[in-house]
């Protein structure tokens, strides 16, 4: 029975570089890799080892009017699963409410991240709470959880145990962890999006465990002095955003992580492509795009997606 399913191409057969990728997870579990493949081979860029990934947690992290008025249909969880499908994208990332609204209506058919910590702007403090757990995830049928710490705030030792307790857990599940690693606190805003300390921002998230890691993408300013030096000294290229995403995706493990890259406040069209272009040519994994994707109407949204697809795709 299970040959002539096969014969029939019921299932996707895992492509060799997405192999390459999960052999590079060396000490996780059938089901963690289980999860980290079913992300790297669904929809659009299945097997490419590329991911273009939709987060949807704004309406903590910024309130509903400012992340969902601009295109009102936003307001409904299930707009954004049926966005991610529809747009063959990698995953669907967003907080425990946003993924039970939908999980039963859209089971099975995208690979879910449950975010499970969360900040809000009515706070005046560095810090996220914790508002789900590993457990949820599995309840909700998610391949992954996702969790920010901020480097360089009052909270990020804190944070940083946090996530060692529940990436130990769902790894024991056999999840997959993703973890957003924002510097911000005792940094100068410029510095938030510094090459030296995206660099040491993702190397922090592999450091405590994570198989994806998403970061901003870097600037050309140089926070640390003791860093400047060191640029300085070893001639480090970081004069161009391609030179500076694979600056920041070798100190993720020398590429042995996946890190791929926020799309920001909106923006224009042309700038956000030429931006994945460069993330693309930087050796990126690759992009996850909240609001430049789901304050667009529902048809420019798709083409923009399409668009950001085809990029990822050599095209």
């Amino acid at each position: 029975m299970a040959a002539r399913y096969r014969d029939k191409g019921q299932a996707m057969k895992m492509t060799p570089r997405v192999k390459r990728i999960l052999a590079n997870y060396e000490s996780d579990c059938p089901g963690t890799k289980a999860n980290l493949a079913r992300i790297l081979m669904q929809g659009k860029l299945a097997g490419t080892g590329n991911l273009v990934i939709l987060p949807v947690d704004q309406g903590f992290e910024h309130g509903p009017a400012r992340s969902f008025a601009p295109n009102p249909a936003g307001y409904d969880p299930h707009y954004h699963f049926q966005l991610a499908i529809d747009a063959g994208l990698s995953a669907y990332a967003a907080p425990l409410g946003m993924i039970e609204a939908g999980a039963d209506t859209f089971a099975g058919q995208i690979p879910t991240i449950l975010k499970v910590n969360n900040a809000n702007s009515l706070s005046g403090f560095k810090d996220q709470a914790v508002t789900a757990s590993p457990m949820d995830a599995i309840r909700l049928g998610c391949s992954a959880i996702g969790f920010t710490i901020y480097p360089s705030s009052d909270d990020q030792y804190e944070m940083i145990e946090e996530i060692r307790e529940m990436a130990e857990e769902a790894k024991a599940l056999g999840l997959a962890v993703v973890v957003w690693s924002y510097p911000r606190g005792s940094l100068s805003k410029d510095g938030e999006t510094a090459i030296d300390i995206c660099a040491y921002a993702a190397q922090m998230a592999a450091l405590i465990g994570a198989h994806i890691i998403k970061v901003k993408p870097p600037t050309a300013h140089l926070e640390h002095p003791e860093a400047k030096k060191v640029y300085e000294a070893q001639g480090i290229d970081v004069s161009t955003l391609t030179k500076r995403i694979a600056h920041v995706v070798q100190s993720a493990f020398d590429g042995r992580r996946l890190v791929v890259f926020s799309g920001g406040a909106a923006k224009d069209e042309a700038g956000l492509l030429k931006e994945i272009t460069e993330i693309r040519d930087g050796g990126g994994t690759g992009s996850i795009i909240g609001r430049n994707s789901f304050q667009r109407s529902r048809e420019d949204a798709l083409d923009l997606l399409g668009k950001i697809i085809d990029i990822y795709k050599g095209k």
